[in-house]
């Protein structure tokens, strides 16, 4: 009788821990509107220690409440896992993140007007060998080929900066066509490099990207992109902001909690100004994936690199960085910042892997997600000192949060998947 006892209570032991187990999986399905209990299965081993390791990097890198925004990492299309911490209004502590708050992606951006350029180019509305004169009249500069501006081999300097030299009133918000007009009417005064001499990451590029898309598709850059990408694909939190969006859209903030004011800058999208999610980027990068919106030849093309005037690591493709690692490795990838908004876009073409992150506090700790690679495959660690990527990483101090409540919400808001979410 006594056996049976002891036996009785392991089994009851076994159960409630069990039972407290599939409670947090149950919840993850329920956030994720997957309700099919026939998908709940136990993960692998391997998936269980690659959670455990993303898990532990996220509780190292964001201490103390420093993550506000979100991450996700996905391997073939599968979340392994996601989180998200903190307030849209970070200020003042309200609005919690959660998956479906868009995030202004920066130049994040870029990776989705060079593909819809390429859309274009598929469709045979767009020559990547034409001058950028062939489709926006008046251009300056005929030697400029649209695959110089993918590229960013065009010599044209940022728009960002020249104009505010040349006498730009701040007072009046500058539109993609005040970029075009300006380079129109005062380019003798504006130091352009000869084209295709060498590489320059510039806005400008993707600011006129954005008006050959207008021209060579009829549409708005905005209805393009919806009709085109968004809508097609399911992204439905994803949007090109306007000044009439204002009002809803997630502010930015400096490190220190002081709120990014919005400038003359801020009405000029291709560079910039999609926001979107996790989620939805996910979508777009599985779309690539399946090469169900562009075909194999092209994004061959987007992730060469074009530019070797100086060796090393980094390169760019056509809307793209790579890292050309020594060993052969390559990781498709583009990072932003604007205003108080960074993120991170990193690709693992080999092993099918997405990693994810977005901040609204200026945390330059949300680039460091890229060292989540090597889980995956032999990438960063086979980086010389001189090549290494982590030697770009600025690690900010850790915040105090303003309260210890703060502390628990964020820490009860770390999502780890043992199946794909429904997407």
């Amino acid at each position: 009788m006594k056996t049976y006892f002891v036996l009785f209570v392991y089994l009851l032991i076994i159960s409630a821990c069990s039972w407290k187990q599939d409670k947090k999986t149950a919840s993850l399905y329920l956030l994720n509107g997957n309700g099919d209990s026939s998908n709940n299965h136990v993960d692998s081993k391997k998936e269980k220690r690659l959670k455990a390791a993303i898990e532990s990097f996220a509780d190292t890198t964001f201490k103390n409440g420093s993550l506000n925004g979100s991450i996700l990492v996905a391997k073939d299309g599968k979340v392994l896992y996601e989180q998200y911490d903190g307030f849209s209004d970070y200020r003042l502590q309200k609005d919690t993140i959660k998956s479906t708050t868009p995030f202004h992606l920066a130049s994040v951006s870029k990776t989705i007007t060079g593909t819809a350029i390429l859309k274009l180019v598929q469709d045979g509305k767009i020559n990547l060998d034409k001058s950028v004169a062939d489709y926006l009249p008046g251009f300056p500069k005929p030697a400029i080929t649209i695959k110089l501006l993918l590229n960013h081999r065009s010599g044209l300097p940022n728009y960002v900066h020249y104009m505010e030299r040349l006498g730009w009133d701040k007072n009046k918000k500058i539109t993609n066509q005040d970029v075009l007009d300006f380079l129109i009417a005062r380019h003798n005064e504006i130091d352009i490099a000869t084209a295709d001499r060498g590489f320059s990451y510039s806005n400008t590029n993707y600011a006129l990207l954005a008006l050959v898309i207008e021209k060579a598709s009829g549409l708005s850059y905005s209805n393009y992109l919806k009709q085109t990408f968004f809508d097609p694909l399911g992204m439905n939190n994803t949007y090109v902001y306007t000044q009439a969006d204002s009002a809803v859209s997630m502010p930015s903030y400096f490190f220190n909690g002081k709120k990014y004011p919005f400038d003359f800058l801020d009405l000029v999208y291709g560079d910039k100004n999609i926001y979107s999610t996790v989620h939805d980027l996910l979508k777009f990068e599985t779309a690539l994936y399946a090469g169900t919106i562009i075909n194999a030849d092209l994004m061959t093309a987007a992730y060469s690199p074009y530019s070797f005037e100086k060796p090393g690591t980094h390169n760019y493709g056509l809307g793209w960085r790579m890292l050309l690692l020594k060993n052969g490795k390559k990781i498709i990838y583009h990072n932003g910042w604007w205003h108080g908004n960074r993120t991170a876009f990193y690709r693992l073409l080999d092993e099918k892997v997405t990693i994810i992150a977005f901040c609204n506090n200026d945390s330059k700790r949300i680039y460091s997600v890229k060292k989540l690679a090597d889980l995956f495959g032999n990438y960063l660690q086979t980086n010389d000192k001189e090549d290494d990527l982590e030697k770009n990483i600025v690690l900010v101090p850790k915040v105090k949060t303003k309260n210890t409540r703060v502390a628990k919400h964020n820490a009860k808001r770390k999502i780890s998947h043992p199946i794909a979410s429904k997407n």
